[in-house]
C-alpha cells in the first residue's frame, strides 16, 4: 500500500547541509533531497549514518547532462574512475559498519578518437557533444570493460566486493551496430562495508522458493517525466528488501529521477538523495508528490 505524504519540517546535518524534508502520515517514512554535488555534501554527514546505498552514477562518456564538472565527461577514464572511488570512499564512511552498498552501473565503447557522438539511428538520446580520447592501452572498438574497472578500483580501497549481479534486459534498446551482439544486460555490484553485514536472505526468494540468484531479468522502464535513462524500481526493490529493515536510512548520492527514492518510501524506510540537476530535482517532486508528498519549497 502506498504510504501518504505530507509536508513537514527541515532537516540539517550541520549549517552546511539544508534540505526539504517530507513524512508519511503515520511517521513511518521520511525522503530528503538536497541539490549539490555530492563530491561535497557527503562530507558534511556524519560518520555511520545510512544502513545502504543503491546508486546508478553517470557512465562514462555516455551522455552530456548540461552540467559544469559533472561525473562521466571526464577527460581520461582514470579520472573518471578516481572521481567515482573517492565519492564512494565518503559513502562508505557514512554507511553503518554493517551497511552496503549496490552500484549499477553500464559498459561503453571506445570512440577511435572521435570527439563527439552522434544520436544512433534506434537510440537518439545516445548522443554527446564531446568525448574523450581512446584511453591509453585500447583500440578503436574496444569494449572498455569500465563496470569491472571500477569494481577492482572500490575493491583495492577497501570495500568488500560480494557479488556481480547481472540484470538482463528483455526489451534491451535496439543498436544500429552489425558487427557485434546487441548488448542486452548491465551489472549490479553488491559491496559491502565490513566482512559481517546485514544481509535478510529471507526477505527475497527467486522462483520455486529458491535462494535468489545473480541473474536478474528485469525489464527496463522509462519515467515519463525523464529524457535520459533511469534504473526501473524493480532493480531496487529487492536490494532495499535484502539490506535495510524499515526505518533505515537509504542513500543515494545521484538522486537522478528518484526511483530509490519512491521505492524507499514504499517499502517504509527513510531516504536521503543528492542531486547536480535541477530539472532533476523538480522530477523527483513531482515522482513523490504522486504518490502523495506535499514538499516545501525553500
Amino acid at each position: 500500500m502506498q504510504p501518504t505524504l505530507m509536508s513537514k519540517k527541515i532537516i540539517k546535518f550541520n549549517q552546511s547541509v539544508t534540505t526539504n524534508m517530507i513524512s508519511s502520515s503515520d511517521g513511518s517514512s521520511t525522503a530528503s533531497i538536497i541539490a549539490g554535488d555530492s563530491r561535497n555534501i557527503l562530507s558534511s554527514i556524519p560518520d555511520g549514518f545510512f544502513q545502504t546505498c543503491i546508486t546508478s552514477p553517470p557512465y562514462w562518456s555516455l551522455r552530456d547532462y548540461g552540467v559544469e564538472g559533472q561525473i562521466g565527461l571526464e577527460s581520461t577514464l582514470d579520472e573518471y574512475i578516481k572521481d567515482l572511488v573517492s565519492i564512494f570512499e565518503e559513502v562508505r564512511r557514512v554507511l553503518r559498519n554493517d551497511g552496503t552498498f549496490w552500484l549499477n552501473i553500464g559498459d561503453s565503447y571506445t570512440s577511435g578518437n572521435r570527439t563527439w557522438r552522434a544520436p544512433d539511428k534506434k537510440n537518439p538520446a545516445r548522443s554527446v557533444s564531446k568525448r574523450p580520447q581512446t584511453p591509453e592501452g585500447l583500440k578503436p572498438k574496444d569494449l572498455i570493460g569500465i563496470p569491472w574497472r571500477i569494481a577492482f578500483a572500490l575493491q583495492s580501497a577497501g570495500w568488500y566486493l560480494r557479488s556481480d549481479i547481472i540484470w538482463y534486459k528483455p526489451n534491451c534498446q535496439p543498436e544500429s551496430v552489425r558487427d557485434r551482439p546487441t548488448r542486452s544486460h548491465e551489472y549490479l555490484f553488491f559491496f559491502s562495508k565490513s566482512e559481517n553485514y546485514l544481509y535478510d536472505v529471507e526477505a527475497v526468494k527467486g522462483p520455486n522458493d529458491r535462494r535468489l540468484r545473480s541473474v536478474w531479468s528485469i525489464h527496463s522502464k522509462p519515467y515519463k517525466e525523464a529524457h535520459f535513462a533511469t534504473f526501473p524500481p524493480e532493480l531496487i526493490d529487492d536490494p532495499i528488501l535484502l539490506s535495510s529493515k524499515k526505518g533505515d536510512w537509504i542513500l543515494d548520492p545521484f538522486n537522478g529521477s528518484g526511483t530509490t527514492g519512491e521505492v524507499a518510501l514504499l517499502r517504509e524506510r527513510n531516504y536521503f538523495g543528492v542531486e547536480i540537476n535541477q530539472e532533476y530535482i523538480n522530477i523527483t517532486k513531482k515522482r513523490l508528490e504522486s504518490i502523495g508528498g506535499q514538499i516545501e519549497h525553500q
